[in-house]
């Protein structure tokens, strides 16, 4: 029965067979650039060598931060068509569907469009130490419980291959608080940091010093603060599941806390 599966399932027609070839050519070409040996710029100042010597200590760049988004879409599928159109220029590594299915749509190593214009920390170019996970949801929306013990099974596999500390698996929200709120505010960030993915505040906390900088904590904490509001909003619909633009003493006591796992 499983070889009668298999066979069926190798011989239907995929709806993406177009796509899929241009996957292929695509990755075709960046593996000829990785074989190419590199050479000197060629330029009155800089004198050739007689010979080539390659290092032999390198290895492929490995991603460190794992950003979650939900898709804001109203199925698998149009998020699956809209990340194998080529004029959207938007992509994801993953995309986990309502049902729990999991599609890898590249390669861990290569960079995927997902982050955009984003910031956290010093970190500028979001894209290219990132996984992107998208998650179908419409953005109004619980997560189901399939998506979520997939999305479990799925970064607990991202953590152990590529090491990736538990502080760097945030969501897209939080990388660009004024642009985007993914993934929703129904969004278990709480029970991902139970399994050792993100971060979360402990339920004992100290209490806040009467000189508490929250926006100085925000910015410890990693967000962008250029714009505060944006900035507040975002920690709230992370760690307080509020999406209100004020922040008041019992926010101020979590982020105190959180300022200073993060510091």
């Amino acid at each position: 029965m499983i070889v009668l599966i298999a066979i069926v399932y190798s011989c239907s027609k995929s709806p993406y067979a177009t796509t899929n070839q241009q996957y292929k050519k695509q990755e075709k070409e960046y593996a000829k650039l990785l074989k190419q040996v590199p050479e000197v710029p060629v330029t009155d100042s800089i004198k050739q060598p007689a010979f080539f010597a390659g290092t032999t200590n390198f290895n492929l760049r490995k991603p460190n931060f794992v950003i979650i988004h939900h898709t804001a879409q109203n199925s698998c599928e149009q998020t699956l068509k809209t990340f194998t159109t080529v004029a959207s220029k938007v992509s994801a590594h993953y995309v986990i569907c309502k049902d729990g299915t999991v599609h890898h749509m590249l390669n861990d190593y290569l960079r995927a469009y997902h982050a955009g214009v984003s910031r956290w920390g010093n970190l500028i170019d979001v894209n290219s130490s990132s996984i992107g996970i998208e998650i179908d949801n419409n953005g109004f929306e619980a997560f189901t419980d399939e998506q979520i013990n997939s999305l479990l099974s799925l970064l607990a596999t991202l953590k152990k291959k590529y090491d990736i500390p538990a502080a760097n698996f945030i969501g897209h929200g939080d990388i660009a608080p004024r642009r985007k709120n993914d993934p929703n505010v129904y969004f278990p960030w709480k029970k991902l940091s139970e399994q050792g993915f993100g971060l979360w505040y402990d339920e004992v906390r100290d209490s806040v010093p009467a000189n508490f900088n929250h926006i100085q904590a925000l910015r410890i904490v990693g967000y962008d603060v250029k714009d505060t509001t944006a900035a507040i909003r975002s920690f709230k619909r992370h760690f307080m599941q509020d999406t209100t633009k004020t922040i008041n003493d019992a926010d101020k006591n979590v982020l105190f806390n959180l300022q200073k796992k993060y510091f």
